[in-house]
């Protein structure tokens, strides 16, 4: 039997170890994928959108000229990076400056602590922050403070964030959105069709959402290709959506998909909540005397850890539902992707996981009948029923 040396032996691994993470993040992707697999996932990135500077856009220069031209009751800023941008936009147009002494003139506030930091660096101090980094939390302050009659201007962060904005024009508000930069399709769609492929079939173990446009331009492209609702079933019960946080989660939940969100809407925190969410969605079961988890596309053997073919995890999966169990080979040859009627597919690809798993007794041949896993007699009872 497995002791508690092998057990710590899982230790050597990172938590994310035998796991593939989609990425779909533009922005501060690699460092994103540097964390994930700093705890040993296997990374696939996609951006599933391009932001675009509107550094020479009309729209952000006819605003910024409203602004200095009639200084607003209450500025909004929403993200570091569009706050940051804004003022090098103005700096150079030549307004630099003078934008900074409108907005010295309003009340400013900030949505997080990103953003106070980047309104600081320029050199100006906000009058409040929400301490949950909410969007929702800054309209509830407005709105109780009553917004009729006053001019409020907000810094869009690459998309129109209409309730926002709607709810205070509703309150009487004059809006002026100013939009630093906005979300647009990637040039190249080719890794994003890769991504949602591998979601759609499961070679995913999760896919990360930083950003709401994120989350609707991969929905978009599967409605594109007719794959929406195979990407509902996946995400629904496969594949983990993870998200940054509750607004980057909404276009996922529209769509009925449930999704996971940290406490605190950060990459780190993202990542932690990743390494929780996906070794406790694993099988882990005593057989042949070892402690075996069958992951996305590894398995640890008594915390060893051992890349599989996909067409072994296949089999593996197949044997797990029902461990213990003798699975015909007919049952296994469908479980093969794209594997034939010729069942000697299924002697080759088992061939092949017993190699890759380095204990050949973990699975046991019943002749004339098929494959189990040995599974230890002590826990036999337990998945009797199964």
């Amino acid at each position: 039997m497995y002791d508690e040396e092998q057990q710590a032996g899982r230790s050597e691994h990172g938590p994310l170890a035998g796991f593939t993470v989609g990425v779909t993040a533009a922005r501060r992707a690699e460092e994103l994928g540097a964390l994930l697999q700093r705890r040993g996932a296997a990374v696939l990135h996609a951006p599933a959108l391009r932001i675009v500077p509107l550094a020479d856009d009309g729209e952000l220069l006819a605003s910024t000229k409203e602004i200095i031209d009639q200084v607003p009751d209450v500025v909004v800023a929403t993200t570091a990076i569009g706050f940051r941008g804004w003022i090098e936009a103005a700096d150079g147009w030549g307004l630099g400056e003078r934008l900074l002494g409108r907005l010295r003139g309003a009340e400013l506030l900030a949505r997080g602590p990103k953003v106070k930091g980047a309104i600081r660096a320029a050199g100006l101090t906000e009058e409040w922050s929400p301490s949950s980094e909410s969007l929702a939390e800054v309209l509830d302050r407005l709105l109780e403070e009553g917004v009729d009659g006053r001019r409020i201007a907000v810094q869009l962060h690459g998309e129109p964030l209409p309730g926002f904005v709607e709810s205070l024009r509703a309150g009487g508000a004059e809006v002026v959105p100013v939009p630093v930069y906005r979300w647009m399709s990637p040039e190249d769609i080719t890794p994003l069709d890769r991504l949602l492929d591998a979601a759609v079939s499961r070679s995913l173990d999760a896919v990360t959402f930083t950003s709401a446009p994120a989350a609707a331009s991969l929905l978009s492209r599967a409605e594109d290709r007719g794959l929406l609702p195979d990407l509902r079933s996946a995400l629904s019960h496969d594949v983990l959506a993870a998200c940054v946080g509750p607004v980057t989660a909404l276009p996922l939940q529209a769509q009925g998909v449930d999704t996971v969100q940290p406490e605190r809407f950060r990459l780190g925190p993202l990542v932690q909540l990743l390494c929780q969410e996906l070794p406790g969605r694993s099988r882990a079961l005593p057989i042949a005397g070892h402690r075996v988890e069958i992951r996305g596309h590894a398995v640890l053997v008594d915390g060893a850890l051992k890349p599989v073919p996909p067409a072994g995890m296949s089999l593996l999966r197949a044997l797990s539902r029902r461990p213990g169990w003798v699975v015909p080979r007919a049952d296994l040859l469908r479980a093969l992707p794209g594997a034939g009627r010729d069942e000697h597919a299924v002697e080759t690809a088992m061939a092949r996981l017993r190699t890759a798993l380095g204990a050949p007794k973990l699975i046991q041949t019943v002749v004339k009948r098929g494959y189990r896993l040995a599974l230890d007699p002590a826990t036999d009872a337990k998945y009797a029923d199964v």
